[in-house]
C-alpha cells in the first residue's frame, strides 16, 4: 500500500513540475501583449518573442506589419490566429489573439510598428497600434 501511495505521490509531482515548465517560455524567448506598447526590449542574436494581441478576424480587421525600420537586424517568422474559446470548432463571431512571432538576426536596433486594420483598399487603417523599441546585442 505504501508502494502504490509513494508511485501515486511521484507521478503527480513529475505532472506538476512538467506542467510548470510546459508553461513558461524557453531560454531566449519572450511573449509580449498589448500593455506592452511603447516599450523597448534587448535580445541577443538568435532570441525569439511573440507578440500576443486580442483579435477579431469576423470584424475584417487584423493585425499587420506596419514598419519594421531595420529587417536585416529583426525578421518576423510567422503570424498565427488562435481562437479564444476551449472548444474544438471556433464560435462565429468570437474573437481570439494574433500571435506574430520574430527572430533576432543580427546586433543593431530596429523600431517595430503593428497596425490593427482592414487591410484591403478603402478599408480602415489603424486602429488599434503597438510600437516597439527592439535592440539586439
Amino acid at each position: 500500500m505504501k508502494r502504490i501511495i509513494l508511485v501515486v505521490l511521484g507521478l503527480i509531482i513529475t505532472a506538476s513540475v512538467i506542467g510548470l515548465t510546459g508553461a513558461s517560455p524557453g531560454p531566449g524567448e519572450t511573449t509580449l501583449d498589448a500593455s506592452d506598447s511603447g516599450s523597448q526590449i534587448e535580445l541577443a542574436v538568435g532570441d525569439i518573442f511573440t507578440v500576443e494581441l486580442e483579435s477579431n478576424p469576423s470584424t475584417g480587421f487584423q493585425w499587420v506589419l506596419a514598419d519594421n525600420s531595420n529587417d536585416t537586424v529583426l525578421q518576423m517568422q510567422a503570424q498565427e490566429y488562435v481562437t479564444g474559446n476551449a472548444g474544438d470548432l471556433p464560435l462565429p463571431g468570437a474573437g481570439g489573439k494574433e500571435v506574430l512571432t520574430f527572430k533576432a538576426l543580427a546586433t543593431g536596433e530596429t523600431n517595430v510598428s503593428l497596425e490593427y486594420s482592414r487591410p484591403w483598399e478603402g478599408g480602415e487603417k489603424a486602429v488599434q497600434t503597438f510600437e516597439l523599441a527592439v535592440t539586439v546585442n
